[in-house]
Order: C-alpha cells, then structure tokens, then sequence
C-alpha cells in the first residue's frame, strides 16, 4: 500500500497579531505610488504572503487603496494572501506532462511530503502544488522545486530527488508532519515493515504503478534540467 500520513487540520498563523512595524520600514524606503509591486515582494518576503493587516497597513501608510493593491496581489502568481511554504514544489500537469504521468508524480510528492496536491506540510517548510505549464514539454513529466527543474520523471525518481532535498536541508518526513502528521494504521491492522522492509514493498508498489501504466512508453531518466 502507498505510505500516507494522517495530518490534522493546520492551524493558520494569527494574521491579526502580526508585528507591522516591517510594512513600515519597506513603505519608507520605497515609493509604493512609484514601485508598489517591490513593496508587496518586500513585505512578502518578511511575513511570507500577504494578510488581510498586512494589506490595509500598507494601503494606510502609501495612500494606495486596498482594491488596487489586492488587484495586484490576484493578478500575480508570486503574491499569496495565504500562508505557504518556505519552499515551492510545482507539478507540471500540461497535456504532455499528464499524458506523460504527472498524476503519477503528484501523486509520490503526495506520499513523501504527508500533503495533497495545493497543500502545505504542517511546519510550513513546502507547498506542494500544480501548474498548467512550465515550458518543457520535451523532458515530460516535469517538476519544479524552488528555481531547480526536473524532468523525464518516474514516481521512484521524483521520490528520490525530493529526499535529496530534505537531506539536504537537514529535514525528515516527521519533521515535515510535526505533532499533526504521525504516520496512523488502523485498528487491528498488522504493523507496517520497517527498514529495508518497507522500502522492498515502496518499491515494488511503484514499480507495478509504472508497469501497469506506462507500458510502451520511451524511458525516462528522471534527470534534472
């Protein structure tokens, strides 16, 4: 069986209790009237996306009005009014990437990172979502993480580049899921293999998903672009 992770509701920062002395300090030394768009990157990157204070903090101090910066703030993909991860983790699902096996790709980031597609892990550390394109039908399936693409994917090379991720930044799976994503079996359901064990069953899992589905396709080498 595919390894999932039980995770509680995420509780959302308490925007309203958000110092906005910051908003201050970014309105002051740059003319939102002139560059309002480097403002909302400014304050973006201090509180990582842009509540509801945040936006009528920056609206009273510029004279701006609220509509035309949340105009700005819909209009571009880079601003967010909801919390995200400090980390992006993109799916392409274009027609080539989904023809492809994008689904199959989302679906083993699902399984490592313990969220769903458009959701982020409890720690606030990745944000795992889809795009309609990313420009790189050739090497379909395709994924982003952060400013690095991937591409030629399998489900076991996708596992395998986000692990080196978290290796990388010093983070395990249960780091990710915090008191809210400790793996779960059901009641009077035998224990789940553990080591080597239970890497044998991931791979077997993955390697029938692959069989079953992408039969007559070219290789994939699951590079990185």
């Amino acid at each position: 069986m595919p390894r999932r992770m039980t995770q509680s509701p995420q509780a959302e920062p308490d925007a309203s209790a958000l110092d906005l002395s910051e908003v201050g300090r970014v309105v002051g030394e740059i003319d939102p009237h002139g560059n309002l768009i480097a403002v909302l990157q400014r304050v973006q990157a201090h509180y990582g996306y842009l509540p509801e204070p945040v936006v009528d903090e920056i609206a009273r101090l510029s004279g701006v009005p609220a509509s035309r910066i949340y105009g700005i703030v819909t209009f571009y993909a880079q601003f967010s009014t909801e919390p995200s991860g400090r980390h992006k983790v993109f799916v392409c699902h274009g027609t080539a990437c989904h023809v492809a096996g994008a689904p199959r790709i989302t679906e083993a980031l699902e399984q490592e990172l313990g969220v769903t597609d458009g959701g982020t892990t409890p720690d606030m550390s990745f944000t795992l979502d889809s795009v309609a394109c990313m420009g790189a039908c050739s090497q379909a399936p395709v994924m982003r993480i952060d400013t690095d693409t991937y591409g030629n994917l399998t489900p076991d090379a996708t596992r395998k580049h986000i692990l080196e991720v978290l290796e990388e930044l010093g983070l395990t799976a249960a780091d990710l899921a915090g008191a809210a994503g400790v793996p779960e079996a059901p009641q009077g359901a035998p224990e789940a293999p553990q080591g080597a064990a239970a890497e044998g069953v991931r791979s077997h899992d993955t390697a029938s998903a692959v069989a079953s589905s992408g039969a007559g396709s070219s290789s994939k080498d699951g590079g990185h672009e």
